[in-house]
């Protein structure tokens, strides 16, 4: 067989239909109307393709009939008859079926633009998927089997009093329903009482813990909310104070200062002290939501009410660790004016540290003095103070004293 000859009639009588493009979407022209023309160049710079176009010029001017189907088929079927003979006999494979035009296939059936493997191929259009809901502003809403069991022990705790139940009797609905601490049974039962009426309802009680979806939130955000002022996005240091005044009252740890009220309200003061020095890390004196979460305040509160011995409450609660930082300070403050100076404060530590550093303290530069006294700190400036001195493993401890070396 003269091989010269075949391979002269297949250049000849391409297959058109390989050299079709694959259909574009009207999504895809429309965003780049120049497409057809960068394909059309691709498929003219193909060689198939400049073979098929001289082929067609050559019959043009040599006058031969153009249809290359016809021509196609016809070398195709030649090509095939002559394959046996180019192998020993009874050694020829076996040929593909044919599809309905005649021509064989290579190796698959006749496909679809929009199912070849080109790169071309057909760009389907986007399809548009229904995202269900995944914010809510007041928090998921509650599933209806949670609401049933929150309704079933609110029922319980109000079903013997119609009309309601006293700030008394609110602590076993605060602790049991809410699941908080017993001492944010005062605020919560203000939160709820907006109109000072003394009582609460059983109604009001779930509109403002069911219906505000209040059921479904974290205990941090639902702290948060309870004690923060209305329309107001962070906790200030006096929004403490009451639940610090229902701790003082209620927890069997601090009944030895029922006598003392001073104490009462420096106790108060210094638990807060530490909670913003720990926790408020812009130091700004307005503690937000974000860093709530982030501190361990939650979880020292929920230990506060359930330990008996108060002092067990490293973090933030415990007297022992008031005790301590108050009588320093009322040891160095020699007028008790509640103020200490320079001189003051070079006493502190068996006279530990140096005047350089007394003066770096005192230039504010590390924390800024709230005693509005010109020379003077304050006992919530002098809590900082030490914290950052006797624990220089912590955060705050860090900063205080990298800004102090900075100056």
């Amino acid at each position: 067989m003269d091989i010269d000859r075949v391979a002269g009639e297949e250049v000849c009588c391409l297959d058109a239909e390989k050299l079709q493009l694959p259909e574009v979407s009207s999504f895809v022209l429309k965003e780049n109307p120049q497409l057809p023309e960068v394909l059309f160049s691709q498929w003219l710079s193909l060689s198939d393709t400049t073979r098929l176009v001289k082929t067609l010029i050559d019959d043009a001017k040599a006058g031969n009939p153009i249809n290359i189907p016809a021509i196609s088929a016809n070398v195709n079927a030649g090509g095939a008859n002559s394959l046996p003979s180019m192998f020993p006999a009874g050694s020829a494979p076996p040929i593909s079926p044919r599809s309905s035009s005649g021509s064989p296939r290579m190796s698959k059936q006749k496909t679809s633009p929009s199912s070849s493997c080109s790169p071309l191929k057909l760009v389907r259009e986007p399809v548009w998927e229904v995202i269900p809901q995944f914010y809510f502003q007041n928090g998921r809403p509650a599933a209806s089997e949670i609401k049933e069991q929150c309704l079933s022990r609110i029922n319980h705790f109000f079903n013997n009093d119609l009309d309601g139940l006293l700030i008394d009797e609110f602590k076993p609905v605060t602790k049991i329903v809410c699941k908080l601490p017993s001492f944010f049974s005062d605020v919560l039962f203000r939160k709820i009482d907006a109109d000072c009426t003394g009582m609460v309802s059983r109604d009001a009680f779930v509109k403002y813990w069911v219906g505000s979806n209040m059921l479904m939130l974290d205990t941090a955000t639902q702290v948060f909310n309870i004690l923060k002022q209305q329309d107001c996005r962070y906790l200030s240091q006096s929004d403490f104070k009451p639940i610090l005044r229902e701790l003082l009252a209620t927890h069997s740890g601090l009944e030895f200062l029922q006598n003392t009220p001073e104490f009462q309200e420096r106790y108060a003061e210094t638990v807060i002290y530490r909670i913003f020095y720990y926790i408020n890390r812009s130091g700004n004196g307005r503690l937000t939501l974000r860093e709530l979460k982030c501190g361990n305040l939650i979880a020292a509160m929920q230990h506060a009410d359930e330990e008996e011995d108060i002092n067990k409450v490293i973090r933030y609660f415990s007297y022992e660790h008031f005790y301590v930082i108050y009588c320093k300070f009322w040891e160095l403050d020699t007028d008790h004016d509640f103020l200490i100076d320079k001189e003051n404060l070079i006493r502190y530590g068996n006279h530990a540290l140096t005047y350089r550093i007394l003066d770096r303290i005192f230039s504010q530069v590390p924390r800024k003095f709230t005693s509005n006294v010109e020379g003077k700190m304050c006992y919530e400036d002098f809590v900082y103070f030490m914290l950052s001195e006797e624990d220089k493993s912590s955060q705050p401890s860090l900063e205080y004293w990298y800004l102090l070396s900075l100056l």
